[in-house]
């Protein structure tokens, strides 16, 4: 049977979720669906597994049940937070062992990408699982393609789990359902009725309740059916809290749909299915454009040039709406004679992609991807050169939060790093004509430019700094930064006292207050505000200077702005 029982709804009431499991098990449902995360809070880690373990026990079905469990999870704070450390990750796996009370763990899943943790250190450590014989099968969930793709090269990855209901087709889209069914992948569809808030309203649609009627079955029941008929490779997980429930559920397994019902149900359901490329294209002249790069990558200004050459631009921070409304947008372009388009807003998934690519190919017009291949130091740099063009000088935090919300191109960095780990790269498998990627090249200033010295506080603390000056211009403008949470500029003056009885150049101080954490700004090292806005004010040209500092970070920022690094 392909419908399991999602358990993580069962740990309010142990009378009920026993008898829910046990109806569930005389369904015939083999696949039950918890994670060590699953309870009621932090103090509760491992009792929605015990609580399956105990249900299954008295209900005689602990031999044939087929577990399925996750880690890499917390629930610190009464949130739900990541954590794919390597211990972390056997630590919980240790713990679902002790929870499920000599149930076995047919297949382990990473809860979710941990954003602090590189995400191959959180696989190795599943495939070591695997590897020990801890588990039986070892899978991911809650991942993006680029996340799924690199987890397969690094572990024998036999499941993904991932949400696919009628309010959310991205797996499908995305091409992650055909994908899998081609390489012989489980497709765990969690929250395939929408979930709780969801769920109750697929009873009022129209649809739905038109088919189950026809078919006497519940529109629930129906809405499984279609999820099971879209691939062999998929396996529903609802979630149940009552018996009559788990029942309906496994029923849903044996409800057989007509072709008529899958066609009435597809176009009910947005026509959810990958793109394709045309097999030939209708006008020998046309030429839709996906401009694409992670937010600062350049795509503005790349897409100037294509409107100089003639073609139509579409993006939706000039329009509104939704990625979605864009591709509609294009629909009508191309309807109405329109031959060239560019398109150039930051399409992060293959399922947001999907839209456009099938609009240009219901016109059998070739939609092809330019990939501005930006790093994320140099977009950071964009952004910041960016936000001193408009205003002359770095926005505080709660300034740069006010402008984020008003317009889209003013970014937070956390935004801008987020937007990087959820970003799928372009491929031809997507329906691309053609993918062709543009490496970075940072354009020279403009103007008479110098040389400076960007020189960190840090490093005039360290004895015999002075030796170092001599790497750089002892006559160019000198700048002493740093970082220093609820500081003051003042506190920077001895240091500049110190460096100005060293140098005959001048010697300016620039101080970050802000809070530790996830960045709040443009200035905390390792980002390139306060060197990039004294770069601006002096006419330095960074990539002819040299930053002097003491570890890492400071390395890495003179990487960011190409400037040569001293270490003291």
């Amino acid at each position: 049977m392909r419908i399991g029982l999602g358990c993580m709804r069962l740990s309010a009431d142990e009378d009920l979720a026993s008898a829910t499991i046990g109806a569930a098990v005389e369904a015939g449902v083999t696949v039950f669906d918890t994670a060590r995360a699953y309870g009621r809070g932090a103090e509760d880690l491992g009792g929605n597994e015990a609580l399956l373990a105990r249900a299954l026990h008295r209900c005689g079905a602990r031999g044939s049940a087929r577990i399925v469990t996750k880690g890499g999870m917390t629930r610190a704070g009464g949130g739900w937070v990541p954590d794919g450390r390597a211990h972390a990750i056997r630590g919980d796996c240790e713990a679902s062992l002790v929870a499920l009370d000599g149930l076995p763990i047919d297949l382990y899943l990473l809860h979710a990408p941990d954003p602090r943790t590189p995400w191959r250190t959180s696989v190795r450590a599943l495939a070591r699982l695997l590897d020990e014989g801890v588990v039986a099968h070892v899978g991911v969930a809650n991942v993006n393609r680029r996340q799924f793709d690199e987890a397969l090269d690094l572990a024998p990855i036999t499941a993904v789990q991932v949400a696919i209901n009628p309010f959310d087709g991205a797996a499908i889209r995305g091409g992650l359902v055909e994908y899998c069914t081609e390489k012989g992948i489980a497709v765990i569809a969690h929250s395939p009725l929408g979930g709780p808030r969801r769920a109750t309203g697929l009873a009022r649609q129209r649809v739905l309740a038109d088919v189950a009627t026809a078919r006497g079955a519940s529109p629930s029941e129906v809405a499984l059916a279609w999820l099971l008929d879209l691939s062999p490779a998929v396996v529903g997980i609802p979630g149940a809290r009552r018996p009559e429930t788990a029942r309906s559920a496994a029923a849903a397994a044996g409800l057989h749909l007509e072709a008529g019902d899958r066609e009435i149900l597809a176009r009910a359901f947005g026509g959810l299915r990958p793109a394709r490329a045309p097999r030939r294209r209708s006008r020998p002249d046309a030429d839709v454009v996906l401009l694409m790069g992670i937010p600062g990558a350049g795509k503005s200004r790349r897409a100037d040039e294509f409107v100089a050459r003639g073609y139509g631009r579409l993006n939706r921070d000039q329009r509104g709406g939704s990625l979605p409304d864009l591709a509609e947008a294009l629909d009508r372009e191309l309807a109405s004679g329109t031959a060239r388009v560019v398109l150039d807003n930051t399409w992060l998934t293959r399922a947001a992609r999907s839209h456009a690519i099938e609009a240009a190919a219901r016109h059998r017009v070739p939609a092809r991807c330019v990939w501005l291949d930006t790093p994320l130091a140099q977009a950071q740099v964009n952004v910041v050169e960016r936000l001193l063009e408009r205003f002359g000088s770095l926005p505080t935090p709660e300034e740069l939060r006010a402008l984020a919300r008003r317009e889209p191109r003013m970014l937070m960095p956390t935004s801008q790093m987020r937007a990087l780990r959820e970003l799928e790269p372009p491929a031809t498998d997507e329906g691309f004509a053609a993918v062709e990627r543009v490496p970075f090249v940072r354009t020279p200033p403009s103007g008479d430019t110098r040389a400076g010295s960007f020189v960190a506080a840090a490093a005039l603390t360290r004895p015999d700094w002075q030796r170092v000056l001599e790497e750089g211009d002892r006559t160019a403008p000198h700048l002493v930064f740093e970082w220093q949470p609820n500081g003051t500029p003042a506190e920077l003056d001895a240091c500049i006292a110190s460096l100005a009885a060293e140098i005959s150049g001048s010697v300016s101080g620039a101080l970050c207050p802000h809070a530790a954490g996830p960045p709040s700004c443009w200035c905390r090292p390792p980002l390139p505000g306060l060197p990039l806005a004294f770069a601006r004010a002096r006419a330095v040209d960074p990539a002819r200077s040299v930053l002097i500092g003491t570890g890492p970070a400071h390395r890495t920022l003179a990487s960011t702005l190409g400037a040569r690094f001293v270490l003291v």
